[in-house]
């Protein structure tokens, strides 16, 4: 499956997460399913409330919030998306354990470089990492 993110996006969450540097900054998706394609159409910012460059936890009433939004606004819940500081774009070991939605896409931010952040997407299924094609949309 392929996913999408507008430019301007990709951009917003680029600087969300060195905003929040040394800590990994997090958050979830919304958007829409396509036949082929999946579209995140919004990103939702949500504080990584174990302030932390290892791993992080969302605050739960943010993402209450979010979803509430995403129904509003009929969008679908895509998946979340986090950021590494100092380390690749691929999920880490407690990544892969924590994954327990396996429709859920999980977009992760490389900032190892800050001078060119890599963006991923991955689908876990049973503690198995595929990693999907994200295309970032001009």
């Amino acid at each position: 499956m392929v996913i999408t993110i507008k430019k301007t996006d990709f951009e917003n969450i680029v600087a969300y997460a060195k905003s929040k540097l040394p800590e990994e900054a997090c958050g979830l998706i919304g958007g829409s399913h396509g036949e082929e394609e999946d579209h995140i159409e919004k990103i939702y910012y949500l504080t990584n409330i174990d302030h932390t460059n290892e791993h992080f936890s969302m605050d739960p009433k943010e993402q209450l919030a979010a979803v509430k939004d995403m129904r509003a606004n009929h969008l679908v819940p895509l998946g979340n998306w986090h950021s590494h500081p100092e380390t690749p774009s691929r999920p880490s070991e407690e990544d892969i354990r924590l994954a327990y939605d396996e429709k859920a896409y999980y977009l992760i931010l490389s900032l190892m470089d800050e001078e060119h952040p890599v963006l991923n997407a991955f689908h876990v299924h049973s503690g198995k990492v595929s990693r999907e094609e994200l295309k970032i949309l001009s």
